[in-house]
C-alpha cells in the first residue's frame, strides 16, 4: 500500500498531463463551433491508449518470460529508457508550456479547415500516445523496481483520480494550481528517475555488463533497512538502496547534476528566447 501510495501520485501527475491536453483539443472544438467532430478527436483518444496499454501490458509479458541474466538486461533497460523519455518529456513540457495551447489549437483549426476528420484523430493520438508511451515506460520500470501489485494498483487510482480531476477542471467546477502542482510533481519525477537510473546500473551490474569497482560503498540497513515500511517508501519514491555500488551512486549524483543543472539550463536559454521573439 506504501508503494501504490507513492506511484498512485505519480501516475496522478502523468494522467493529468494528458487529461490537460485533451481538454485543450475538445475545448477548442466546442469554442469554435465544431462540436460535431469531437468524436473524432475521441477515436484519436482511445486509440491512443489502447496502444499505450497494449505496450505497458507487453513489456510485463516480455519481462515475465525471461529469466537470469537475460532478465536483469531487460529490466535495466527499460530503466534507462524510462529515464531518459521520462527527463526529455519533464523539460520538453516546461519548454512548450507557454505555446502547447495555441499550438494545439492551430493544429486543430488546420484540420477543421481542411475537413481532414482524420486529422484530428491523428493530432489527439499523438498528443496522447507521446504521454502513453510515457507513461507505460514508467510504470513498468516502476514495476520491475518496486512491488509489482502496489504498482499496478497505484497506477489505477492515479490514472482515474487524473481522468476526474481532469474533466472537472474542462467543466470549470475545480481550479487547480497548474503550474504549481507541475512544479513539485516534475522534481518529484526527477528524483524517482534518478532513483530508476541507480537501479538499472545495478541491474546491469548484477549481469555484469557493468563493472563493479566496490559492490556496497555502504551498508545503512542496520539502521535503516530498505524493507522497512519507510524504507519501502523510500525505495519507491526516491530509489532508495541501503547497499548501493560506488557506480549506483556516482550515477545518481551525475543524473542530478545534468539534470537539474546542465539540461534546466537549456531549457531555460530556450525559453528566453521564445519569450524575446513572442511579440
Amino acid at each position: 500500500m506504501i508503494t501504490a501510495a507513492a506511484i498512485a501520485l505519480i501516475a496522478f501527475r502523468e494522467g493529468l498531463e494528458a487529461a490537460l491536453i485533451v481538454g485543450i483539443v475538445l475545448g477548442y472544438l466546442s469554442k469554435i463551433g465544431q462540436a460535431g467532430r469531437t468524436r473524432f478527436a475521441w477515436a484519436g483518444v482511445l486509440a491512443a491508449l489502447a496502444v499505450s496499454v497494449a505496450l505497458a501490458v507487453g513489456i510485463q509479458v516480455v519481462g515475465a518470460e525471461l529469466a537470469g541474466r537475460a532478465e536483469q538486461i531487460f529490466e535495466g533497460t527499460t530503466m534507462f529508457l524510462a529515464v531518459g523519455v521520462l527527463t526529455w518529456m519533464i523539460f520538453w513540457m516546461r519548454y512548450q508550456a507557454r505555446v502547447i495551447k495555441s499550438s494545439l489549437e492551430r493544429e486543430v483549426d488546420a484540420a477543421v479547415n481542411t475537413g481532414q476528420n482524420w486529422g484530428l484523430a491523428a493530432l489527439a493520438f499523438v498528443a496522447v500516445f507521446r504521454e502513453g508511451v510515457e507513461t507505460a515506460l514508467f510504470l513498468s520500470a516502476a514495476a520491475f523496481a518496486n512491488d509489482g501489485f502496489g504498482t499496478l494498483l497505484g497506477s489505477i487510482v492515479g490514472l482515474a483520480a487524473a481522468a476526474l480531476v481532469g474533466y472537472l477542471i474542462y467543466a470549470s467546477t475545480v481550479r487547480l494550481n497548474l503550474r504549481l502542482f507541475f512544479g513539485v510533481t516534475s522534481a518529484l519525477l526527477l528524483i524517482f528517475a534518478a532513483g530508476l537510473l541507480a537501479h538499472g546500473i545495478h541491474e546491469f551490474q548484477e549481469a555484469a555488463l557493468i563493472p563493479t569497482l566496490n559492490e556496497h560503498i555502504w551498508n545503512t540497513n542496520s539502521i535503516l533497512d530498505e524493507k522497512s515500511p519507510l524504507g519501502e517508501v523510500l525505495r519507491a519514491v526516491v530509489g532508495y538502496n541501503g547497499k548501493p555500488s560506488l557506480e549506483e551512486v556516482i550515477a545518481y549524483w551525475a543524473y542530478w547534476l545534468v539534470a537539474v543543472f546542465g539540461v534546466r539550463w537549456w531549457v531555460d536559454r530556450r525559453v528566453a528566447r521564445l519569450a524575446t521573439a513572442t511579440p
